[in-house]
């Protein structure tokens, strides 16, 4: 099922991409979020200037379209667009990278000792390994391992 939904996100990612590009904005990330037979598409955009909710009607329209003719996710599901936020989750190791020094709350997909919640400072980014201090103790996680991040604001 993980596999199914990170494949449709892949999938809506490379449909939107443009479309959002056009309007002059920028795609930020996009979550699907299964509820039972429902649901949640959120995408995430952004903009130097901030992000208006006429940015976020005019991207719902756009994308709605779109999305419609193509159909790249099974079943029926509620479409969202919003700002990132201060608190903004983070998708890519770029993410991480722009946000280094900065505290996050993480979420493994696997235990590292036990544990799969973390809260702690990005203290470096090597290739696709997170540096993350936590409480005085540095973890090296893949980022593949991560199954989410925000930042904390």
């Amino acid at each position: 099922m993980k596999s199914t939904v990170n494949s449709s996100v892949a999938l809506v990612t490379e449909l939107i991409d443009t479309t959002i590009q056009v309007l002059g904005l920028d795609l930020w990330g996009v979550e699907l979020l299964q509820q039972g037979k429902y649901s949640l598409l959120r995408i995430y955009i952004e903009h130097e200037e901030g992000v208006t909710i006429e940015d976020c009607e005019k991207v719902s329209r756009q994308v709605s379209a779109l999305l419609d003719v193509e159909d790249p996710i099974a079943g029926e599901y509620t479409l969202e667009v919003s700002s990132p936020g201060m608190d903004r989750p983070l998708f890519s190791i770029e993410h991480y990278l722009k946000y280094v020094g900065s505290e996050v709350d993480l979420k493994l997909r696997r235990p590292i000792n036990g544990r799969r919640k973390f809260k702690g400072q990005i203290i470096k980014i090597s290739g696709d390994i997170v540096g993350l201090l936590v409480e005085g103790f540095e973890y090296s996680l893949e980022f593949s391992d991560i199954e989410k991040a925000s930042i904390v604001f």
